[in-house]
């Protein structure tokens, strides 16, 4: 398939991007967000969405600076990490990295929807296109690597 950009500015079309992008995936999904609301992790259709990614046998990696957001509006979320929680990680960034400002998801290190900062809805999904995926793959691991565990699958670690 021939690499494509297409270019966004609005909160509908990036989540239109993003479902894309998550229909896309076979295998990974790696997400970065400074608290995880961009991506309407608590929508039905984003719920659905996930869930049959996962059923599929993907694999969902989150990280995030603050985990709030998401404990206090997205229970379908919290439910999904429940349930597929041998799927699902989710990690917290530290104190150091909380001036990382962009947002990103990259489904099989082939596909790439993110916004260029995380104040504003301008961003670009990228399909079927692993140049365009190398740098948000790499800042991710960075991130990956140095965060620690946060919303815990567990009804105890909730």
């Amino acid at each position: 398939m021939d690499a494509r950009a297409i270019p966004f500015d609005t909160r509908r079309d990036c989540e239109t991007q993003f479902l894309a992008v998550v229909a896309a995936a076979q295998h990974s999904l790696r997400l970065f967000d400074p608290d995880g609301a961009v991506f309407a992790l608590g929508a039905v259709r984003v719920d659905a969405a996930l869930r049959a990614f996962l059923q599929r046998g993907g694999t969902l990696r989150l990280a995030l600076h603050e985990p709030g957001h998401i404990e206090r509006h997205f229970p379908r979320f919290l439910r999904l990490l429940r349930d597929y929680g041998h799927a699902c990680e989710c990690r917290q960034s530290p104190k150091n990295l909380r001036q990382l400002t962009d947002s990103f998801c990259i489904a099989d290190e082939q596909h790439v929807v993110r916004r260029f900062h995380s104040d504003h809805m301008r961003g670009e999904a990228d399909f079927d296109d692993p140049r365009a995926v190398d740098v948000p793959q790499q800042r991710f691991e960075a991130i990956w690597e140095a965060s620690r565990p946060t919303l815990h699958p567990t009804r105890t670690g909730l």
